[in-house]
Formats: C-alpha cells, sequence, structure tokens
C-alpha cells in the first residue's frame, strides 16, 4: 500500500476539521427506513441533511448541493426518478455522489438500477460485502439488507470494480475495506451494535458523501469518513447498555470525535 496509515490518519484529522468547518450541505435520496438516522446522523457530525427527493425537483438540488447520496433501500418508481436525475445534476456540476446499492443482487428492479448507476460515474460505492459483489458481478446478493459474505472475501472484486467505475468502493463488516483499485485500506474500528441500529449503515453513506465534499482525494475521504462513524462506534459502545440506548449515544459519540480521538482510536492497515 502506498498510502501509508500515518499519513491517512493525517489526512482524516484534516477532513473531520473541515466537514466541522465546512457544513456540507448533503442531498439524501435515502430509504424510508433510514431518513430520521440517516439526517440525524449528519447533523451530529456538523453537516446539513437535505432529503430533496422529488423528480422535479433532485437534479437541481444536486447540482448546488456540497454532497449526495443515491441509497437503494426502498426504489419506488418516484425515488428511482428522483435517483436519476441528481445524478445527472451532480454529475453536470461535479457534485461527488456516493452509491449505497442496498439488496441487490436477489431484488430485480434495484439490482438493475444499481448496473444502470454504477456505470454513471459514482465517487465512492459504499455497501456489505454482498452487495459489492452484486454489483460487480460476482455475487448473487445476500440475505435481504445482510451480507451471507465477507468484507475480506470481497476485497479483489472490490478493487477490480473501482478500476472498472473509477470510484473508491468501501466494503463494511467488521473489518472494513476501501480500495480505489490501487491501495487498499482496512479499518478495523467499530462496534457490532452499529449492525443492531436501523439505518447505521445507511447512515455511513451519507456520512461519506459529507466527506466527499471536502477535497478530491476520495480515498483519504472515505477512509476518513469510516474511521470517524467506527471510531464514534466504540466510544458510544462503552456508554450503552445495548442497541437501544446505543442509538443516542452513537450521535452524542459523532458529535464530539475529533482529531485527537481519531489519533486515539484509529487502527489502519
Amino acid at each position: 500500500m502506498s498510502r501509508t496509515p500515518v499519513s491517512l490518519l493525517a489526512a482524516g484529522r484534516a477532513a473531520l476539521a473541515a466537514v466541522r468547518s465546512s457544513t456540507p450541505l448533503v442531498q439524501c435520496i435515502t430509504n424510508s427506513v433510514a431518513v430520521n438516522t440517516t439526517a440525524n446522523a449528519l447533523l451530529a457530525l456538523g453537516a446539513a441533511p437535505a432529503m430533496v427527493d422529488l423528480p422535479e425537483e433532485a437534479g437541481g438540488f444536486a447540482a448546488a448541493a456540497s454532497g449526495l447520496l443515491v441509497n437503494l433501500g426502498t426504489p419506488g418508481a418516484e425515488h428511482r426518478a428522483a435517483m436519476r436525475a441528481a445524478v445527472a445534476g451532480a454529475t453536470a456540476a461535479g457534485t461527488p455522489w456516493v452509491l449505497d446499492p442496498v439488496a441487490v443482487g436477489s431484488l430485480p428492479v434495484r439490482t438493475e438500477l444499481a448496473a444502470v448507476l454504477s456505470d454513471a460515474g459514482p465517487d465512492v460505492v459504499r455497501g456489505n460485502a454482498s452487495e459489492v459483489l452484486a454489483v460487480a458481478g460476482a455475487g448473487a446478493g445476500g440475505r435481504g439488507v445482510d451480507a451471507t459474505d465477507d468484507a475480506e472475501a470481497a476485497a479483489d472484486v472490490a478493487a477490480e470494480l473501482a478500476v472498472r467505475t473509477g470510484a473508491v468502493v468501501a466494503v463494511s463488516g467488521p473489518v472494513d475495506v476501501i480500495t480505489d483499485g490501487r491501495d487498499t485500506v482496512r479499518v478495523r474500528n467499530g462496534h457490532v451494535h452499529l449492525t443492531r441500529m436501523t439505518g447505521g449503515g445507511c447512515a455511513l453513506g451519507a456520512v461519506i458523501a459529507a466527506f466527499a465534499a471536502t477535497g478530491p482525494d476520495r480515498l483519504a475521504s472515505t477512509v476518513a469518513a469510516v474511521l470517524t462513524y467506527t471510531v464514534a462506534a466504540e466510544l458510544a459502545a462503552e456508554r450503552a447498555a445495548g442497541p437501544g440506548s446505543f442509538a443516542p449515544a452513537f450521535l452524542d459519540a459523532l458529535s464530539v470525535v475529533d482529531g485527537a480521538v481519531l489519533d486515539a482510536r484509529a487502527s489502519l492497515a
């Protein structure tokens, strides 16, 4: 790996500070289950959420936003039209955008849409191992929104997908794998309670979009986003009695993570 953990950690501190100082406006076309969690995570981080998902408004707003999340969790017809319009607007304006291919592989409508969108030039593709394998054409998807594959098993396919699409690919799991096709980074932070909180993975896609707005280095900004998110999960788990109390503790933790906390807790390889 040519990007060292030390250099990526330094870039992560700078990206987190930039999010806090610039309050990026993140447009979220996301699933109905995760709207509240996603908006609150962005607010806690210091970004500004905007759930603009009408087809007539999505394209123009994406052109003006700092970042865009396209999440395929509940892809009704109007949402699908809004996604296409937003991607076109973001592409024309150079707005960085994140594709989260929720539950692709076994479900035909979202799988077809994911194929179209992954060829439209996302800056980042974020999903669990089964979703990433399905987008790459190397798997049939998981069990609904749950992965049946391991992130490490998807690492090589993720790198190939990154080369093909030009996107950074972030594979979520007990150890997160992030690659631009040249360098592959593993983030070993996090806590299992994230998988027991509604919208935990979906909100990460929006956080990645907020960090992408801080500069053109997509690998560094994605690593920074995942690191910040997973370190916050560790802080929250230390205070929580279980998944129910974890969710509000996680928002509190997102609001206080800073460069010094990242330095103390980061586990990058």
